[in-house]
């Protein structure tokens, strides 16, 4: 079957601009039934402006957006949509589970209030006042809400942002136990361990625009390698001549080397700074993956 007609979710040739900059410019992407797509990125390359596009927040300058084959403004698409935005807010006064219970009524066939709590974590907390919770359980709050309409398509911008490790490794299960029963999950990160463990597919954007798109092992493998990190006052510059360097970055006092040839390279920076310290040698992970390759993009905008 064709990819578009499969797809849940749809942008189309689309482009925007906001305050007057533009921000996304004839951009592609559809987001298909069954699979969690991670859409990651350096602050300001489009991720939460894509997603505001697919849940209708935004309106296009060019370019079509479609949800089921439908605008996101109908009504028809908005049903089968859960979303989990980073601006959302929660009233004060209203308990958790009265925001849920609330929600869950604007839905069809909704998720029992029980279960969805229990999903997000939050049975112990339903009599609680939501402008009592911490910044974490908020964000689970949010994510009860997305999730509550069973939706066939969930959209999480940043969704455990501060949530505790085992919060979020709890929100992971719930979120690929949706998209093993067939519901299209778009989410953004910043926490790339996260869209390592939990993506079928990664999509890369850097000013607005695809840079890369595939399996997270496919995306990791494009670094080929290994990561060096140490600190040394050799610059970035000197290391990056040596040979099998692919990509030489300094982060505060450490320097950090991806390179296909890791004996030989460590071999060059003892011989460059044999005082130098806090040697590790590692495989190369998503993270250093699109750092090579928004490196590269760099490179070749420049």
């Amino acid at each position: 079957m064709d990819q578009d007609l499969a797809a849940a979710a749809s942008l189309t040739r689309v482009s925007k601009r906001l305050r007057g900059k533009p921000v996304l410019a004839g951009l592609d992407l559809s987001i298909r039934a069954g699979e969690v797509t991670a859409l990651l990125g350096p602050n300001g390359a489009g991720k939460s402006t894509t997603a505001g596009l697919l849940v209708g927040r935004l309106q296009p300058d060019a370019g079509e957006v479609r949800l089921y084959g439908l605008s996101p403004d109908r009504p028809a698409a908005r049903s089968r949509l859960g979303v989990m935005l980073q601006a959302a807010g929660l009233p004060d006064v209203m308990t958790v589970g009265e925001m849920v219970t609330l929600q869950s009524g604007y839905y069809r066939d909704p998720r029992p209030v029980g279960e969805t709590l229990a999903l997000a974590g939050l049975s112990d907390l339903t009599q609680r006042r939501c402008g009592t919770l911490s910044g974490g359980q908020a964000r689970r709050v949010q994510y009860a809400l997305a999730i509550c309409g069973r939706p066939d398509l969930l959209v999480l911008d940043e969704p455990t942002a501060a949530m505790d490790r085992a919060s979020a490794r709890a929100l992971w299960a719930t979120v690929r136990d949706a998209a093993a029963d067939g519901a299209a999950v778009l989410m953004t990160t910043h926490d790339l361990a996260e869209a390592d463990a939990l993506a079928d597919r990664v999509v890369v954007m850097d000013a607005g625009r695809i840079v890369a798109d595939d399996t997270p092992a496919a995306i990791r493998a494009r670094a080929g390698g290994a990561v060096i990190r140490c600190r040394t006052p050799l610059t970035a510059a000197h290391a990056a001549a040596f040979p099998g360097v692919r990509n030489a970055t300094a982060d505060g006092a450490e320097l950090r080397l991806l390179t296909t040839d890791a004996a030989a390279a460590v071999r060059r920076l003892l011989d460059a700074d044999p005082l130098l310290t806090d040697l590790r040698v590692h495989e190369a992970a998503l993270e250093d993956a699109i750092s090579s390759l928004l490196t590269r993009d760099e490179r070749i905008a420049a």
